[in-house]
């Protein structure tokens, strides 16, 4: 497993399986934080890492949402450490095995009920803040797909709402994604957030990516139109 130091507070933990897999540890003021869950495969690094950082206990697991290349190490984690983890509502019923995702002909659990609870949120139904990581709703690849942004280092960890190519935004995998259209919308949060850097799962760091959304919205648009 590849670890890049991605930020002050954030570091990025990387696996090929056939294509790129990154998972996210952000040091908080009281342990760390780790964002999506990888594959099975990466659980002995993550603990590891988390060991060797020095940075205080695993704390919290919180997910972008649910697909399995996302959870897969989240069942070895806590029988090491008994954290509470963490996804939007509207992610269970798909991730829990209820329902099937959209395009898919099947439902799968991905996560056993009862592992995981919602993203807080306030009485607005706003999603609250764990840690230092913001999240945002930001549906299309999945029904409660979920990016969080590092406020103080200025990174969207965005899960599979992109892939990347050549330095700039690419669609997420047109497979594996829900509502493509949606997707795109969904996009309009790095014009509102306006980060360095962006991260994600399937792929390498964009940087400055509002500098480019606009040609991304146009091709992928165009591309599904």
């Amino acid at each position: 497993m590849k670890v890049t130091k991605v930020s002050e507070h954030i570091y990025s933990l990387k696996t090929w399986l056939g294509f790129p897999i990154h998972v996210w540890i952000v040091v908080e003021e009281d342990g760390v934080t780790l964002v999506d869950a990888g594959m099975p495969v990466m659980s002995k690094g993550i603990l590891n890492f988390i060991d060797e950082l020095k940075a205080g206990p695993l704390k919290r697991i919180v997910l972008t949402h649910g697909h399995g290349d996302h959870v897969g190490a989240i069942e070895k984690i806590l029988k090491v450490n008994s954290v509470p983890v963490f996804a939007h509502s509207s992610e269970f019923p798909y991730m829990e095995g209820d329902m099937p995702y959209p395009r898919r002909k099947k439902a799968a659990e991905s996560v056993k009920k009862g592992v995981a609870q919602p993203l807080p949120t306030n009485d607005k139904g706003e999603l609250l803040a764990m840690g230092q990581l913001v999240p945002y709703h930001t549906p299309g690849h999945a029904p409660g797909h979920v990016v969080y942004y590092h406020k103080q280092d200025q990174v969207i960890l965005a899960g599979d709402l992109f892939t990347s190519k050549n330095g700039k935004l690419h669609r997420p995998i047109p497979m594996f994604t829900a509502d493509m259209q949606e997707a795109v919308r969904s996009s309009e949060v790095v014009r509102q957030l306006k980060p360095v850097r962006l991260e994600v799962c399937h792929g390498n760091p964009v940087f400055n990516p509002v500098d480019h959304l606009d040609e991304y919205i146009a091709k992928t648009t165009e591309a599904v139109s």
